[in-house]
């Protein structure tokens, strides 16, 4: 026990690394099994990117706690070996500092857009380092006092400034959860959150202690072997209850493999549960359609505009006709329900208004950005000068195409077939294109890629504007 216990290779050592192995696998199945099995896209924003940092930042906290620790018997004859590597820049600024700047960076944005009703003012990418600096100037400061032993032990008087830093991180991501803990969020967010902190902070106060016995009783032999092992395992929990899909990608967490619904959601409508959102019903009555009509007041109706949007994904141009169908979505939810018409909100400007979204939409720079820059995301006008803008794009493009287009041809055969109260063979939909009606995994509540002014616009009086027509 003595000689394993000092230099490593104890039955119980190798345990606690497997057990941390199999935590790492179950982690990472967690991140990729959704991707692999609902086929979504991989998106560029910080729906992705920040658990990719977390399952890293992950993976660092555990390898340095095994190579620090000694937990394998080896010599330490490189630099890349040395216990300032290890101890303090990959278990510190790479591992568990990192780990928690991306969960307070989420809580971060979740606290802006769900309590300020608007958009960060600044982006992820720069309030992650910010958040990280304390962590890199203690590692930095540490490096340049040299304060460890051979063994990768510390001195009792540095024991507390290292844990408060720890401590302070979590505390922090605390108060930011309770900020937040009075909006009803529709996928699990602070669930998640709570449930993180909660394990998190026993496997810390767990962790705390086999941290200080190993640090400081380094002479007793059966207790370095049982605190390091408690160490990793902590550790290993840790990690597994830091990370969470809802908190990123809320749509996709939806439709994850954790949930034991059968159903998938086709959309952040469906999923927000929008009424009339969705696929057509095969009962629904069809609509006499005049082509002479105004196309604003033809897309008013939802077969009409399922057919309309086949036949523009046919032409690669059915971002705009796509774009209208959500924002009409946008505009049945009720103005007093900020949340979800926050979450709708927050999906179309991730899939259709920020600079190389999956379906862009062509706009002009002065829409765009009054709608990055708006100063409420539940603004009733917020995609009003949008909409009116690709109308009219419309209205000059696709529609003169559509008459004379098979898409119209089938759409009246269909309607007259159900006029004479006569089912069609079936209801096919209208060969959606792949491309463009896929869901899409960046509809998390977080990404930013926008400036920080004050200004809102939107469709609800655009849809105002419609029905009247319709009347």
């Amino acid at each position: 026990m003595a000689s394993c216990a000092v230099e490593g290779g104890c039955a119980t050592d190798y345990l606690a690394i497997a057990i941390s192995m199999l935590s790492m696998i179950l982690l990472l199945s967690r991140f990729i099994l959704p991707f692999v099995v609902h086929k979504v896209p991989r998106t560029k924003n910080s729906g992705f990117w920040i658990p990719v940092i977390q399952v890293f930042a992950s993976f660092n906290l555990l390898l340095s706690i095994v190579m620090s620790v000694n937990f394998l018997k080896f010599k330490k004859r490189h630099w890349w070996q040395s216990c300032y590597v290890w101890a303090v820049w990959f278990e510190g600024p790479l591992g568990f500092g990192l780990l928690l700047s991306c969960r307070l960076t989420q809580a971060f944005q979740l606290y802006y857009i769900f309590v300020k009703r608007r958009l960060p003012p600044i982006r992820s990418y720069i309030i992650l380092p910010l958040i990280l600096l304390p962590w890199i100037a203690g590692a930095a400061f540490i490096h340049m006092k040299q304060p460890l032993n051979p063994r990768c032990h510390m001195g009792a008087h540095w024991i507390i400034p290292v844990i408060s830093l720890h401590t302070s991180y979590v505390s922090a991501l605390v108060g930011f959860t309770g900020a937040v803990r009075h909006i009803d969020f529709r996928f699990d967010e602070l669930r998640d959150l709570w449930r993180g902190i909660l394990v998190s902070a026993s496997s810390i106060g767990l962790w705390v202690a086999a941290y200080v016995l190993n640090e400081i009783r380094d002479d007793i032999s059966w207790l370095q072997v049982a605190s390091r092992f408690l160490l990793l395992i902590m550790a290993s929990i840790l990690v597994l209850a830091f990370f969470s899909m809802s908190s990123s990608q809320p749509l996709l967490s939806q439709i994850s493999l954790r949930k034991r619904e059968s159903r998938e959601f086709g959309s952040m409508g469906e999923a927000l549960g929008i009424p009339d959102s969705g696929l057509l019903q095969q009962r629904e009555p069809a609509q006499v359609i005049d082509p002479n009509e105004p196309l604003d007041k033809l897309l008013l109706d939802k077969r009409f505009r399922q057919s309309f949007t086949a036949f523009a994904d046919s032409c690669l141009a059915g971002e705009s006709v796509h774009f209208y169908d959500e924002v009409h979505e946008l505009g049945k939810i009720s103005l007093d329900d900020s949340v979800r018409r926050i979450y709708m909100a927050r999906h179309i400007i991730d899939k259709y208004i920020v600079a190389g979204a999956a379906m862009e939409v062509n706009i002009s720079h002065r829409s765009r950005q009054e709608i990055l820059t708006t100063a409420d995301l539940a603004h009733p006008t917020l995609f009003s000068n949008a909409l009116n803008e690709l109308m009219q794009l419309i209205k000059m493009n696709l529609a003169k195409d559509y008459w004379s287009s098979m898409y119209f041809m089938k759409f009246k055969e269909d309607a007259s077939m159900r006029s004479n109260d006569r089912e069609p063979e079936q209801m096919t939909g209208w060969n959606f294109s792949p491309r463009l009606s896929s869901v899409h995994g960046a509809d998390d509540p977080f990404h930013q890629e926008h400036f920080c002014k004050s200004s809102g616009i939107d469709v609800h009086d655009s849809d105002i504007q419609l029905t009247r027509n319709g009347e």
